[in-house]
């Protein structure tokens, strides 16, 4: 196939529109399923790209939610704690800890519900049956692999009848080493970011603390991959081998580090005994159910508490989470990983980092304010690697 035509470009008017190989050759793609559109595309190339560099990194198999072509979460295929994975809804799923694929995306999956409502999926290694049966009760638009066992094609075939977006990619395409593209009927080119990530990357320890254990650069080795595929100005949040809370696309990169922080503290709230068992209405489904704890752990969890709201969603009427009560749980948290595509401008960033647990930080440096920001991080025990690389992506 040496192009296919779209419905659409990013919008319904955008027409016509296509993908193809600008010199003639054949795309790296097989259409296994569905018609993927422009946006479609977009989120499985730059997922596809996530998951090969991860796992070429780490050598774990790896698995990427994408969302209007940033990542709402990647990871590597670790086993999941039992609390972990009564958060993330995957409890009940059949041979989940003997797929470490199915691990990785039950993690991407179960790190920002939310946002992952309806999103692209990336997997680094061939989709197993387990993965696919975890996938197939999402709520989801496509998925790129390298590759699909013939019974796991089928499960991922049944969704949306049998309109599910399903794309093979073969896994030795390498792209031209220049990128082209058009804004405004002007062409751009530049070269491809082909600059490798990996724990070289992170030598240059600035701080007192030098130390970063071997879990830790990983969670760097996340987050950094993680944030090359993510919309800029960009933080990333990581532990465990999973990106768990990602700020992209700010003008300001307190905000990037505030939105990021915000939902690293909600992956972790979700694993506290009080949204854990909150008692649901049996009928209630997993996306409503992913709305009512964020909402319960907010500021308006009046929402979902008052006489007359909860009934909609509880047999019976939970305890608040109060503020006072979730501030305590989330000041024992440390061991969070946090990576910036750009150097941290103030030492801002670094307290409110500092509220979300994070002990390591990977960031290029670079800034007429590096000492202030050395500073804070050894006020607080952090240890910070400058990796003198901007990751920005657009």
């Amino acid at each position: 196939m040496k192009e296919f035509e779209l419905k659409y470009g990013c919008n319904p008017n955008q027409k016509p529109a296509r993908i193809f190989m600008r010199d003639g050759s054949e795309l790296p793609i097989e259409i296994l399923c569905g018609r993927p559109g422009y946006i479609n595309f977009l989120d499985a190339f730059n997922s596809w790209q996530l998951v090969k560099e991860l796992k070429e990194a780490t050598g774990m198999p790896c698995a990427a939610s994408f969302k209007h072509v940033s990542p709402t979460s990647a990871a590597v295929g670790i086993k999941l704690p039992e609390k972990l994975k009564r958060a993330c809804f995957v409890d009940d799923i059949e041979g989940l800890d003997d797929s470490p694929l199915a691990c990785a995306y039950a993690r991407a999956r179960g790190t920002d519900r939310q946002s992952s409502f309806g999103d692209w999926i990336a997997l680094s290694d061939i989709c197993d049956v387990t993965t696919a049966a975890l996938i197939k009760r999402e709520v989801s638009d496509g998925i790129i692999a390298p590759g699909y066992e013939p019974e796991a094609l089928e499960i991922l075939k049944s969704k949306r009848k049998g309109n599910y977006n399903i794309v093979k990619i073969d896994p030795d395409y390498v792209p031209e080493p220049q990128e082209i593209k058009q804004v405004f009927g002007i062409t751009f080119e530049q070269g491809r970011n082909n600059f490798k990530i990996d724990r070289r990357l992170l030598e240059n320890m600035v701080t007192e603390n030098k130390d970063i254990p071997e879990s830790a650069k990983r969670d760097l080795i996340v987050a950094l991959i993680t944030l090359k595929y993510t919309q800029s100005n960009s933080v990333c949040y990581a532990v465990d081998g999973q990106a768990i809370g990602v700020g992209a696309g700010q003008q300001s990169r307190i905000y990037c580090t505030r939105l990021a922080g915000s939902k690293a503290d909600i992956w972790h709230l979700r694993q506290h005994e009080k949204c854990l068992n909150l008692p649901f209405l049996p009928e209630l489904k997993r996306p409503d159910r992913d709305n009512v704890i964020d909402v319960y752990i907010s500021d308006d969890d009046d929402d979902v508490l008052a006489d007359g709201n909860w009934q909609k969603y509880f047999n019976e009427r939970p305890e608040p989470f109060t503020k006072q009560q979730q501030k305590e749980y989330l000041s024992k948290i440390t061991g969070v990983a946090l990576g910036s595509d750009a150097f941290f401008p103030f030492d801002d960033n670094i307290e409110r980092a500092r509220r979300s647990g994070v002990s390591y930080i990977a960031q290029p440096g670079g800034s007429i304010r590096d000492d202030i920001v050395i500073d804070c991080c050894n006020k607080y025990g952090m240890a910070m690697a400058f990796t003198g690389m901007r990751l920005f992506h657009h």
